[in-house]
């Protein structure tokens, strides 16, 4: 990783970075397995736990390490290099305790007391529809894109609450078995995720487990003075996308690394192409674009991180400029990406090269909707001319 510091760096971290980097081999060992499969091997999120990389950001009443935001993204970046449908299981699983931590300590309790290694899935987009009852509300709908939710046991839902033509947008804290999984994960990219949709059919949520989401996008959900760490205090759609742009970035790692090893020895038409100054060309310019993709991202989670660790408010300009960063080092990787896989020529294409699998999964991460460009750059730009006019 870059030569910066990192927030509550010390032995737990580096103990974290170094298993890490020790399971990338492993990770790109299993990746046609992940393929095969369309969702992670189980073994991963067995080795995941064993190393203690799924406790990164987990409350420590609950057996956590409460890392920073900065920390779990190098995590996730590093095992991207391996397999990136693996990492991006891992980060769903390892940053889905910082979501949970948002609600209430009941509803804490109700995933982790019985076992605090349970595992979360999340279901984001407010496609779900409840109505108030006594005690709760009655949920519904059909929600997509649930990365690892065959290694979940509850599942956080967004929507909204209907009361008369007012739509109040939340989050409820559903447990699996309340739901209907759907086998609708084929994709062409991340394909081991397991990214699948399920449907709620009027399950009664409690309202322990319902919490607002402004209140969650702010930072101010009722679970938010619970732990001290200042990562509980991050509020989200801001630099919170660096997950997503960790993916994309070590994705994009990975395949350079990979460009390394198959254009090293190869021949074409008898003259190694090595010694091509285009292929020469293609690797400078690929690994400047995704070193600066990685300085963009995680410089703007660092500032963020210490901004937290002061006490400080994160303001508006701190969050757009770091969406912007996170969004823009997306762009970056899919720009190297696209110069590696374009330049190494034609045997890339066969499915047991991981050049084509990298290739893939970058553009995928970076289609993610955390990662729009186009939005967060304009978001930025209204946010400056406003300050000037």
């Amino acid at each position: 990783m870059l030569d910066m510091p990192l927030i509550g760096e010390d032995a737990r971290a580096e103990a974290l970075l170094e298993a890490a980097h020790a399971l990338v081999p492993t990770l790109r060992a299993r990746a046609s397995k992940a393929e095969a499969l369309r969702r992670c091997p189980e073994e991963t999120v067995v080795d995941l736990e064993a190393s203690g990389l799924l406790a990164a950001c987990r409350p420590h009443p609950y057996g956590g390490q409460e890392m920073g935001y900065d920390v779990l993204c190098a995590l996730i970046q590093i095992l991207a290099r391996g397999c990136a449908s693996q990492a991006w299981v891992y980060m769903v699983l390892a940053d889905n305790p910082l979501k949970l931590a948002n609600f209430s300590q009941a509803a804490q309790a109700d995933v982790w007391r019985e076992n605090p290694r349970t595992h979360l899935g999340v279901a984001v987009a407010a496609v779900g529809r409840a109505r108030r009852v006594e005690g709760g509300v009655v949920w519904r709908g059909s929600h997509g894109f649930c990365s690892g939710v065959d290694h979940a046991d509850w599942i956080m839902c967004g929507g909204f609450i209907e009361e008369g033509d007012a739509k109040i947008g939340c989050m409820a804290l559903i447990p699996k078995k309340d739901v209907e999984l759907k086998d609708d994960w084929s994709t062409m990219g991340l394909v081991g995720t397991g990214s699948r949709s399920f449907e709620v059919k009027d399950a009664f949520v409690p309202d322990h487990r319902v919490i607002l989401k402004s209140d969650y996008d702010a930072g101010t959900a009722p679970g938010c003075g619970l732990y001290p760490s200042p990562v509980y205090r991050m509020p989200r759609g801001g630099v919170s996308a660096g997950s997503y742009a960790a993916v994309a970035v070590g994705a994009a790692q990975g395949l350079l690394q990979a460009f390394y090893e198959f254009t090293g020895p190869r021949k074409s038409r008898g003259k190694a192409v090595a010694d091509a100054p285009g292929a020469q060309m293609t690797a400078g310019l690929a690994s400047a674009e995704i070193e600066a993709a990685e300085r963009m991202y995680m410089g703007a989670l660092r500032e963020t991180m210490q901004a937290l660790a002061r006490g400080e408010t994160v303001t508006q300009e701190m969050q757009l400029a770091g969406k912007r960063n996170c969004c823009f080092a997306a762009q970056l990787a899919m720009q190297a990406a696209s110069r590696l896989f374009n330049c190494a020529g034609g045997r890339a294409l066969f499915l047991d090269s991981d050049l084509q699998r990298q290739f893939r999964d970058v553009y995928a991460a970076s289609a993610h909707h955390s990662l729009s460009w186009d939005s967060a750059a304009m978001e930025y730009g209204r946010h400056r001319f406003r300050l000037h006019a």
